[in-house]
Parts: structure tokens; sequence; C-alpha cells
């Protein structure tokens, strides 16, 4: 079979620098911005034109973070405790034989200036930096199948718990809310109800955790009757 070689058109700039605290699946987290900046030769208005005319487009990707680890045959799906193996095919995970992912996100249009041309979207699960291989638009007749099912995950996993703020992290957040121009709160929110935490172990209530948004180290602890947001405060030499 003859080999392939792939190049990326564009690359992703979004406020996850790690993988640890990216939601599993796009669109759990819907009010995420990130932006695709288009590379050299592809970052030409015309090869976009009539994008405009999509309300969500599907991004292909590589797994950049993960692609030298090589692939698995049998993996364990978070989604299931990491407590029972399937077949790599039968999953989304990170190790494939070719580390090709694909999401769907919410398409805000093409913006342009003297530093080049990029794609703005919203909802993506995509680390900093990843490489994408192509844009397609999102077609609701044939993308979307009603009586779709896959019964080991059935629907989209997120808490239902009250997400709180501490008095000092409060006062971070509408001040960084004002610093990056966005509504921090509620992406802090939408992030941390989609449970980050290793599934082995979701049953240590009291242990604080630490995710990185927007070069913001966010520290956080999950109850039975809450998600707490303990401090929010800039990574070191972070620039905000």
């Amino acid at each position: 079979m003859t080999p392939y070689s792939l190049s990326p058109i564009g690359i992703v700039r979004s406020p996850f620098k790690e993988k640890f605290g990216i939601p599993r699946q796009p669109g759990l987290a819907t009010s995420i911005p990130a932006r695709i900046e288009l590379l050299p030769p592809y970052d030409v208005p015309e090869a976009f034109r009539g994008l405009d005319e999509c309300s969500h487009i599907w991004v292909i990707f590589i797994f950049s973070a993960t692609a030298s680890q090589g692939w698995k045959a049998m993996v364990r799906p978070p989604r299931l405790g990491g407590n029972r193996r399937l077949g790599v095919f039968a999953t989304r995970s990170t190790f494939r034989p070719n580390p090709i992912g694909l999401s769907v996100v919410r398409f805000e249009g093409i913006r342009q200036d003297s530093n080049g041309l990029w794609l703005e979207v919203s909802g993506a699960d995509l680390m900093d930096g990843t490489p994408v291989l192509d844009i397609k638009p999102y077609l609701p007749y044939a993308d979307s199948i009603s009586d779709a099912t896959f019964t080991l995950a059935p629907e989209a996993e997120q808490l239902n718990l009250p997400v709180e703020f501490s008095d000092e992290a409060q006062q971070q957040c509408a001040y960084f809310s004002q610093t990056l121009g966005q509504s921090l709160q509620q992406q802090i929110s939408e992030v941390l109800r989609c449970d980050p935490r290793p599934a082995y172990k979701r049953t240590e209530e009291e242990r604080i955790y630490g995710i990185t948004l927007h070069n913001l180290n966010i520290r956080w602890q999950i109850s039975l009757s809450s998600i707490i947001v303990l401090s929010i405060a800039p990574e070191p030499d972070a620039v905000l």
C-alpha cells in the first residue's frame, strides 16, 4: 500500500495549554473560544469562500501530544472508568495507528488582518498548538442521524452540580474576565462540569486539582453537593 504524506493547513490556538482539563468531546463547553490560524499557501480567503454559510464545521486534526507514543490495539476508555478494555477502533482514543482526530465545532467566522487569516470557532476540545489537516462543512441532513446509537456512551457525561466560587476566586474571576474580555466564570463552570478527574479518583472528595485555562491556574475540588473553585492565578511567566 502506498504511504501518504499529510501536511497541516493550520494550527489551533485555544485556551487549553495542557491535555488535563480539556472536555473529552466537542460541544460540551460551548463558551470556550478558539481559532485556527491558517498556514501558507492555504491562508487565502478564496479557499474558504462559502464557508460562512455553515453554522458548524468538521475539524480533522493530529493528536500531536500523544502521536509519538504509538498505537494500542486495546485501550481503557475513561468513560468506562478505566476498568474495561476495548478495541481501539471502538473508541476515540488518541493512541491510534494514524493519530487523527475529528471534532465538530461551531463556526464563528473568518477573520483577516496584517498577521494572517484565521477561523474563529467555539466549543472545541482541542489543545493549543494542535495541527489541523482539513476543514469540512457540517451537513445536518447527512451528519446528524436521529436513530444512531452507541450503547457504551448513550449520552454526554456531565456533572449536574452547582459551581461555587470562593470569595477569593470570585474576585480573581471578575478581574481576569475583564482582562481577557471573556466570560471566564461561564467557561470555568462548563469545563469543570465535564469532570476532568481520572475515573479512579472520583471518590476522593477533598482532593484539590488544578487545570490551566487562558494561562491561568485554576484550583478546584468536587464534593457530593457542589464543584468549588478555590483560586485563580496566572501561571509563571504568563502573558494575559
